[in-house]
């Protein structure tokens, strides 16, 4: 018994992938394979790039630019500051406003406070994400009637909060039967 099991402790089971033992001299003595040449593009490859426009492109001084990465496609580099567009302005048709540029450490009761000194406000709200709770920057202020919330456009927007110029506007509507004029 002892000579098969000394003679089987060297085999390979027969089961999984061979191993690559550092120790084995037969590892040693094989030449190292090369890398693969690089792969031509497949079709979808080439037709993907015909649409995105194309190979790489070369700059002015005729080397290759190197490939964009995710900020590049967005139009901007960290480093580079975004062009901001103008706030767009929604008529105030009713009681709800929309209140941008909110600083990220604003509260409910803080925006509350601020348009009380406009009008009365049914309800104030600030819009978070779901996964973290923290605040996205924005939210909604109901006021009591129209006219106030008119009020508050004309006094509240770009006035200096919390470190922030607001952006206070006129919510849009959010009536499905008004997105489906047809």
């Amino acid at each position: 018994m002892n000579q098969q099991n000394s003679r089987h402790s060297g085999r390979r089971s027969g089961r999984g992938p061979r191993r690559n033992n550092s120790s084995n001299p037969r590892n040693e003595s094989r030449p190292a394979t090369p890398p693969p040449p690089a792969a031509k593009p497949s079709f979808w490859q080439r037709l993907k790039s015909l649409f995105s426009g194309g190979a790489k492109k070369s700059s002015s001084d005729g080397s290759a630019s190197a490939p964009r990465s995710r900020e590049g496609n967005r139009g901007h580099d960290r480093g580079q500051s975004r062009q901001a567009r103008p706030p767009e302005t929604v008529e105030v048709t009713s009681p709800k406003l929309y209140v941008g540029n909110l600083s990220f450490d604003a509260n409910e009761s803080d925006l509350a406070e601020l348009f009380n000194g406009v009008g009365a406000v049914r309800s104030a709200e600030i819009v978070t994400n779901k996964y973290n709770d923290k605040s996205k920057g924005f939210g909604f202020v109901t006021m009591a009637s129209v006219d106030e919330a008119k009020r508050a456009v004309l006094e509240l927007h770009d006035k200096d909060f919390l470190g922030r110029k607001l952006v206070v506007s006129g919510a849009k509507s959010s009536d499905r039967e008004t997105d489906y004029r047809g």
